[in-house]
């Protein structure tokens, strides 16, 4: 509080108009607290709103110098040159075009949540056309642009390219991007760090600047120098930028998901478009499966049951999760990313953990019983077993659009190479197995992406669980991942021959 206190006083200070927004969150690992948002407004000749914004709190015990104390003093900076002279006030010409806002946010290293706040309550947000976010811009590193966003949204092309110029007009070189695949993972599974995320969730064209990675840098002992060159070359950067989105035509509202390959931009539109194309070859020919299926008697029954007792039983391991949570043997707190230095994401709670996996096998165990041999399984058995569970994976490919029509690229991968088992299984096992395990890429590649890029590393599974727990990955994410393994479980079993049917009731033994 005494940070945001300081800050006001130095914006009136300037001449600004300054409003304070009060609110609480639940930060995971840290209890309920009181958070501020500041506000320096300056009212131009349009109600058209840009926001500069930088979080001001830093991740605990770090220094937060360059983590987000560069950002902040940058934002101080740009504000003074909207300050009211201290001689004679200016004519009205001399206003902006359009109604700045300098965004002082809280709990910025904490999932967004000041950002978070102002996208939604703020009477401002639905008048923004551009923001720009300044976190962490005093590394030594190559400056870098943030694009990804909640909803898998990206910024509008302008506001990027704008961007981009005018850094390279500061560095002499155009500024990184996150690498394709790491853009197309992105939009399959929405997930960062920086205050943009949030912002474009609520349809704001946003952007962080940052030299930082996917991961803000963090400066503390026995880390990097701040580069007062670097900063200062981001700086003028940023006002260059304030200035030409100011003085431009009317800006593009709204966000749609972009791919950026080098110096060529995908439209998301066409990016759909192409997923739902290579849909449609495994859903032509699993459906062709299944009439040939048919007609040559194999009985489908016993196998769809069995898939529905995994699938029960997946679900039920989503919902004790859940209860768990509730419970408070998981983090809770509010619905955002969680900080990856944070005690929440790097704490494995290992006595909950265990009665948790002590349940979930007790739940095996029963679902093992229930899928008890009735008689000997025949080859028709176990093709009927693998039809059922590609159909339940095409069934779940026509349902992921709602949700989010991009995930399909995490789920391409085992549709088309799964597809191929039925047609295996009289080769040699490990052709079957390095069949099965390219079906797992999306997930492997999924995993491998946070345990680099955001620098995870063998906490990440723990981290999807309690982002999981604290609700920044959606239920609707976590059903359709549920579903996705059960039918591979099934696949699973089928490959090591130790596949059972479900026979009906009135023959179970």
């Amino acid at each position: 509080m005494g940070a945001a206190s300081w800050l006001a006083e130095e914006l009136r200070a300037l001449g600004l108009k300054v409003e304070i927004d009060t609110f609480s969150a639940t930060i995971p690992g840290r209890g309920r607290a009181q958070l501020r948002n500041v506000m320096a407004v300056v009212p131009g000749r349009s109600t058209q709103t840009i926001v500069v914004l930088a979080h001001r709190d830093s991740t605990a015990g770090t220094a937060g110098a360059n983590d987000n104390g560069s950002g902040t003093a940058a934002l101080v900076e740009l504000a003074r040159a909207y300050g009211a002279p201290t001689a004679a006030p200016a004519p009205a010409e001399a206003g902006p075009d359009h109604t700045v806002v300098f965004l002082s946010t809280d709990g910025g290293a904490y999932g967004a949540l000041g950002a978070r706040r102002f996208a939604r309550a703020s009477s401002y947000a639905p008048e923004v056309v551009a923001a720009i976010s300044l976190d962490a811009i005093a590394s030594a590193g190559r400056p870098r642009l943030e694009i990804a966003g909640l909803g898998s949204r990206s910024p509008s092309p302008v506001l990027v390219a704008t961007a981009s110029a005018r850094l390279r007009e500061q560095i002499g070189t155009s500024p990184e991007r996150a690498s394709a695949l790491a853009q197309l993972l992105d939009l399959a599974f929405p997930f960062s760090l920086y205050e943009q995320a949030p912002l474009l969730g609520r349809g704001i064209p946003a952007i962080t600047i940052t030299t930082g990675g996917a991961r803000p840098r963090e400066e503390g002992v026995g880390s990097a120098q701040l580069s007062t060159t670097r900063l200062g070359q981001v700086g003028r950067a940023a006002q260059s930028l304030l200035a030409s989105l100011d003085a431009g035509v009317e800006l593009a509202r709204g966000t749609e998901g972009s791919w950026y390959m080098g110096s060529r931009l995908v439209q998301g539109w066409a990016l759909r478009l192409l997923l739902v194309a290579l849909l449609v070859p495994f859903l032509v020919a699993v459906v062709d499966l299944a009439l040939r299926c048919r007609r040559h008697r194999v009985r489908l029954g016993p196998a769809v049951r069995s898939l529905r007792a995994r699938v029960v039983f997946w679900l039920g391991v989503g919902v004790l999760f859940e209860i768990f949570a509730l419970a408070g043997a998981f983090p809770q707190g509010a619905s955002a990313p969680l900080n990856p230095a944070s005690e929440a994401a790097r704490h494995w709670p290992r006595l909950a953990l265990a009665g948790y996996l002590v349940l979930v096998g007790l739940g095996w165990l029963a679902l093992r019983r229930r899928l008890l041999r009735s008689r000997a399984v025949l080859p028709e058995d176990e093709l009927a077993g693998a039809v059922a569970a590609l159909l339940l994976l095409g069934t779940l490919s026509l349902l992921v659009p709602l949700v989010n029509t991009y995930l399909l690229l995490l789920l391409l991968p085992s549709l088309h190479a799964w597809l191929w088992l039925p047609q295996l299984r009289a080769r040699p096992l490990a052709l079957r197995g390095a069949v099965f395990l390219a079906g797992l890429a999306g997930p492997i590649v999924l995993l491998g992406s946070f345990a680099s890029r955001f620098q995870i590393g063998l906490d990440t599974p723990w981290y999807l669980a309690a982002s999981t727990a604290v609700g920044s990955i959606s239920i609707e994410l976590v059903i359709v991942f549920l579903t996705w393994v059960a039918a591979a479980s099934q696949l699973l079993t089928i490959e090591a021959g130790r596949y059972r049917p479900s026979p009906s009731r009135r023959r179970q033994p």
